[in-house]
């Protein structure tokens, strides 16, 4: 009977090392997202630095003085000026290059510093191209014909000579001061990589002058960008009380217009009553009202009394939690003189005018002549203390308009420095009412110190 060899024994193999289906598997995963990874992180880099921030104004171009605008071309004009020359000099005598390689890379290497005031990632790739391409021309280690041997190219600074470094930083300040954070680091990243990459090149024994661009660069863009993120703050900080300041003064409007709806509820209110009492009292008080004309007067009555509740709703609506119910009578023309008085007796000197005669006008015109001297006295308490105050109203020659007028001096006391200020309410108060009213308003100060509130009402108020 034959017998069966046995297996052959040996170390059994692990799951999930290399040389089994399970190891296998996961190296081909750790693979992908190793290619994935690094597929994002160029792409990344890529966005980064292809997409510059939009052209705007040039650096410094948002300060008052031309001097201090001019400024960045100046200093871009000079390194141009400064560097250029020398870096033609330095690569055709201390590198043996070719005169004509020499002034092609030296100005693609120091023009584009004039375009970094208002381009600087535009400028970037082009200087950083034109280093790369000297730093490719300069890997040539035989020097000039004639020169001296101890001048051999190899030995000089390399991959990024003195000029390209001062160049270089000088667009670094550029670019920190416009590009968004992912930029510079794109830009950093960039410029370490390629240095380091010059540095594995065999043959060139002088100064690797790769670690030095790499730390300045990287120096200068932190704190160029950390002072443009904060210039950034500033400007959005402004932006954001520019849109409460403009919010404050619209809610301010949208208050003092239901203040006016509220006081004018009450006008608007008095007459659908004495409509509803007409129309309810119309058939006891007229004899021989047809049946057709009763339903008539019964219909009236009732949209009336719907109008009427409509209003109360509406009211309820306009009215705010602070304010309270307003059980006085609203004040009218007649009710000046003690307004007067009370300023008196606050400290204000003020002389009224007031004509006898005024005809008739609107309660809506009457209220608000009103609340207008009461505006613009409560401003001559408050912003000029002691000033002599002259108040007129009056009728126009042509007799269509209320002519409602407060001038007052210069203050006598000195201003209370909570009052200095002001909100503006009483102005926008003012101009609402006026046009609300259909009228004209003219306010501002006087030469002499005081302020002016000329305002004209129609006595006949537009429908």
């Amino acid at each position: 009977m034959s017998s069966v060899s046995p297996p052959p024994s040996g170390p059994a193999s692990a799951p999930g090392t290399p040389g089994t289906p399970g190891g296998s598997d996961l190296a081909v995963r750790l693979a992908r997202r190793a290619r994935r990874s690094t597929r994002e992180g160029l792409h990344a880099l890529g966005t980064a630095l292809s997409t510059p921030t939009e052209a705007g104004a040039p650096l410094l171009g948002q300060a008052n003085s031309l001097w201090v605008r001019l400024l960045p071309y100046v200093a871009a004009v000079a390194l141009i000026a400064s560097l250029l020359p020398v870096t033609v000099v330095t690569l055709v005598e201390s590198y043996g290059l070719n005169g004509g390689i020499a002034g092609v890379l030296a100005t693609a290497q120091t023009a584009p510093l004039l375009m970094a005031v208002t381009r600087p990632l535009q400028a970037w790739w082009i200087v950083f191209t034109a280093d790369v391409a000297g730093a490719v021309a300069m890997m040539n280690p035989g020097g000039p014909p004639g020169a001296d041997p101890s001048d051999n190219p190899a030995a000089m600074p390399w991959p990024w000579t003195p000029m390209v470094i001062i160049g270089y930083v000088a667009l670094m300040v550029a670019v920190g001061l416009r590009e968004h954070r992912r930029t510079l680091l794109s830009v950093w990243v960039v410029t370490g990589g390629v240095g380091f990459g010059f540095a594995l090149v065999p043959g060139h024994g002088g100064e690797n002058t790769h670690v030095v661009l790499f730390l300045l660069s990287g120096v200068t863009l932190l704190i160029t960008g950390m002072l443009r993120e904060r210039s950034d703050a500033q400007r959005r900080l402004v932006e954001q009380e520019t849109i409460s300041e403009a919010e404050r003064a619209r809610r301010t409007l949208l208050e003092e217009r239901a203040r006016i709806a509220r006081e004018l509820h009450d006008v608007v209110a008095h007459h659908m009553s004495v409509i509803t009492v007409q129309a309810d009292s119309a058939p006891y008080r007229i004899e021989g009202i047809p049946p057709a004309a009763r339903e008539e007067f019964t219909a009236i009555a009732a949209s009336a009394r719907e109008s009427l509740a409509e209003m109360r709703r509406l009211l309820s609506v306009l009215r705010s939690e602070r304010a309270g119910g307003e059980r006085e009578p609203q004040p009218g023309i007649d009710r000046l003189p003690h307004l007067v008085e009370a300023t008196i007796r606050a400290g204000v000197p003020v002389q009224l005018s007031l004509a006898e005669e005024l005809g008739r006008m609107s309660p809506a015109v009457e209220l608000s002549a009103y609340r207008m001297v009461q505006e613009a006295l409560a401003n001559v308490v408050r912003h000029a203390p002691g000033a002599r105050t002259r108040v007129s109203v009056s009728r126009s020659p042509n007799q269509e308009w209320l002519i409602v007028l407060v001038v007052n001096g210069p203050p006598t006391k000195p201003t209370s420095l909570l009052e200095t200020s002001g909100t503006g309410l009483g102005l926008v108060g003012m101009r609402e009412r006026v046009r609300l009213t259909g009228g004209w308003l003219d306010s501002g100060p006087l030469p002499d110190g005081g302020f002016r509130v000329a305002a004209r009402l129609p006595l006949d108020t537009p429908p």
